[in-house]
C-alpha cells in the first residue's frame, strides 16, 4: 500500500457530482473566457478574503508580477528599486520582482516559524527600498506587528505571496484557553473565520496587494493553472486588470505594454464549488497536523510547534533532520510518498548565479533538511497512524 503525498483524484472525488456540473454549465453556456464564471468567482473570493478586489488572471507567478508591475506604472516603484522578501521562499516570489528590474533584497527566516525574520527588515531597508513581500510560506503566519509598524514608518508597500495559505488568517480561540483545540478523533473546534490575512494597517501606507495561486495541489487549488490578485485598492485593481488584459481597459485601446494572463471559466467554476469547502478542508489539514504535533515524538525529527499550528492552515507539513535524503528513503520504502520544499535555495540557483557567495546559514539549513508528510483533507486516520509510527520508529 502506498500513501499519496496528496491524492488529488480522491480531492477531487470528494465533490465530483458538483464540480462535474459545474464544468458542464460552463461547457453548455458556449462561453470560456471572461464570461460569468470568472465574475462570480471574483466576486466570492473577494467576500471570503474581506477585500473589495479580486481580480483573476493566468497563475500565481503571474498575480505577483502583475502587482508589481502595476506599483510601476502607478509612479510607486521604478526599475533598480528594491523588495525585501525571504530568502527561503519558493522561486516564483523572487522571480515577480526580477522580471520587473527590482531588485530583491534576502532576508533570512525564524528558524521556528520558517517566516521571514521581522527582527532582520529594518537592518535591510535603503533609500530605494519599495516594498516588503511577506510570503505565507507552508501555510503558516508570516505577518506581524512589527512588520506593519515597519511598513507603516517607512511608507513600504507591503505585498502578500499567499500561494500556499488560502484561508489563513488569525484562529480565534475560544475564553478558556486552547483546551478545546485538544486533539478529539470525533470534534476538534479549527474554523478559520472568512476574513483576509493581514489586519487593516491604516492610511496610505498599506500595500493591499495579495497575489493568490490555484494551482491544483493547493488548499484551493483548480483543475489546471490559475492565480488570482486581491486587495482594497482601486487604482491598483484597475491597473492589474487592464495589465493582465494586454495592457487594455477598453477593447483595442491599450494604455499599457500588457500581457495575456487570463484564468478560463472552467477553472473558475471549479474554484467556486472548492471555495464553499475550503474551511471545512483547512480544518481537516490541521485537525490531522495536531496529532502529528501531540503524537511524534522522535529526537531525530525537528517538527512544528503547537503555537505554529494555530497560526497554520498545513498546506504543507515540514519536518528538518539532518538526515533528510535516509529519511526520504526510510518513507518510501515504507509506502509513505514525500515531498522536499526546497531542495536548492533561490541563492544557489543557477539563474541567480551572482548570489552564490551569499551565506544564509538558516536558509541553506531549512533547504537541507526539510521533508515534507501527507497532511491533507484525504488523508484517513489509518494512514496518518502508520506515518506516526513510522516516524516514531525511525532511527539512524
Amino acid at each position: 500500500m502506498t500513501i499519496k503525498y496528496l491524492d488529488l483524484k480522491k480531492v477531487t472525488e470528494r465533490h465530483a457530482e458538483e464540480i462535474h456540473e459545474a464544468v458542464a454549465r460552463v461547457i453548455d453556456s458556449g462561453w470560456y473566457l471572461q464570461g460569468e464564471a470568472v465574475a462570480r468567482f471574483e466576486e466570492e473570493y473577494a467576500r471570503y478574503c474581506g477585500v473589495r478586489h479580486c481580480i483573476a488572471c493566468g497563475n500565481g507567478l503571474d498575480a505577483l508580477t502583475l502587482i508589481l508591475r502595476a506599483y510601476m506604472e502607478m509612479g510607486v516603484m521604478t526599475e533598480g528599486d528594491e523588495v525585501i522578501v525571504p530568502a527561503n521562499t519558493y522561486i516564483a516570489s523572487i522571480l515577480s520582482i526580477t522580471e520587473n528590474g527590482l531588485i530583491p533584497v534576502l532576508i533570512e527566516p525564524r528558524p521556528d516559524t520558517f517566516q521571514i525574520d521581522d527582527a532582520l527588515i529594518e537592518q535591510a531597508i535603503t533609500e530605494r527600498t519599495r516594498a516588503v513581500m511577506i510570503v505565507h510560506l507552508y501555510g503558516r503566519m508570516a505577518y506581524t506587528e512589527r512588520i506593519g509598524d515597519i511598513c507603516r514608518r517607512h511608507r513600504l508597500k507591503l505585498v502578500e505571496d499567499c500561494a500556499q495559505s488560502h484561508g489563513l488568517c488569525p484562529p480565534k480561540f475560544p475564553q478558556g484557553g486552547d483546551e478545546s483545540y485538544r486533539l478529539s478523533q470525533t470534534n476538534i473546534q479549527t474554523s478559520l473565520p472568512h476574513s483576509h490575512t493581514i489586519p487593516p494597517l491604516g492610511g496610505t501606507e498599506r500595500g493591499s496587494s495579495s497575489a493568490h495561486s490555484f494551482y491544483p495541489g493547493k488548499n484551493l487549488g483548480a483543475l489546471g493553472d490559475a492565480g488570482a490578485v486581491t486587495t482594497d485598492d482601486d487604482e491598483l485593481a484597475a491597473t492589474v486588470r487592464a495589465l493582465a488584459n494586454y495592457g487594455s481597459a477598453r477593447k483595442y485601446v491599450f494604455r499599457y505594454r500588457g500581457r495575456n494572463s487570463r484564468m478560463d471559466e472552467i477553472q473558475a467554476a471549479v474554484l467556486s464549488v472548492r471555495l464553499r469547502y475550503l474551511d471545512e478542508d483547512n480544518a481537516e489539514r490541521r485537525r490531522i497536523a495536531l496529532r502529528y504535533i501531540e503524537e511524534i515524538n522522535n529526537p531525530l525529527l525537528t517538527l512544528p510547534s503547537r503555537d505554529y499550528w494555530r497560526h497554520s492552515v498545513f498546506h504543507i507539513f515540514p519536518v528538518l533532520t539532518p538526515r533528510r535524503d535516509e529519511l526520504q528513503e526510510y518513507l518510501k520504502a515504507n509506502g509513505v510518498q514525500t515531498v522536499i520544499h526546497y531542495p536548492i535555495p533561490p541563492h544557489h540557483q543557477q539563474c541567480y548565479a551572482s548570489w552564490h557567495d551569499l551565506s544564509l546559514p538558516i536558509t541553506e539549513r531549512i533547504h537541507r533538511e526539510e521533508l515534507s508528510i501527507p497532511c491533507n483533507q484525504v488523508l484517513t486516520d489509518e494512514e496518518a497512524s502508520s506515518i506516526i509510527k513510522l516516524l516514531n520508529d525511525y532511527n539512524v
